[in-house]
């Protein structure tokens, strides 16, 4: 089985994406890095501007990576006043993928926390360090929200009931 999994990392100024390449060879499952990057929009832009790039530059990235599975970081946060915005951009990453037809799955912070170190609380860079070590990286991927990306992605193929899925459609999830 080889699949394409692509990860996101919602935000309004900075969206994240990270894409791995997973396969299954007998009893030796492998994930390998295939892009990675950020969609930005320039604060001073309306939020009508911004949400069209995010859109625009949502469609490019799909097109190029042709993903077989999204996965999506949950929302959470701790100031009040992220919410809406990030929100309304997750929104435009939600209408793209349904565009394009792609199946998603969502995870916590926590979630993604515990998947990568074993520990739900652990620090950005302990989650860093592990996708740099789980994808066979020399660096850590930057910027910061790329590699939140490639993490969420990360977790997506650790979760033995959504390879499963991955392995027994066609179509995915």
């Amino acid at each position: 089985m080889q699949k394409r999994l692509i990860g996101f990392d919602p935000g309004l100024a900075i969206l994240g994406f990270g894409v791995i390449q997973c396969s299954s060879l007998n009893d030796n499952p492998q994930a390998s890095l295939v892009d990675f990057g950020v969609i930005t929009t320039p604060k001073n832009s309306k939020i009508g501007q911004r949400l069209c790039t995010i859109y625009q530059d949502l469609h490019t990235v799909l097109e190029q990576t042709k993903p077989d599975l999204a996965v999506v970081e949950k929302l959470f946060f701790y100031r009040m006043g992220n919410t809406i915005p990030v929100a309304q951009a997750r929104g435009v990453l939600l209408l793209a993928l349904a565009q394009f037809e792609i199946p998603l799955v969502e995870f916590t912070p926590a979630q993604i926390k515990k998947a990568l170190t074993g520990y739900g609380n652990a620090k950005k860079p302990q989650v860093q360090e592990a996708v740099a070590r789980e994808l066979e990286l020399a660096t850590i991927p930057k910027p910061d929200d790329a590699a939140d990306a490639l993490a969420v992605a990360l977790t997506a193929w650790f979760d033995p009931d959504i390879i499963a899925q991955l392995e027994s459609t066609h179509s995915c999830l």
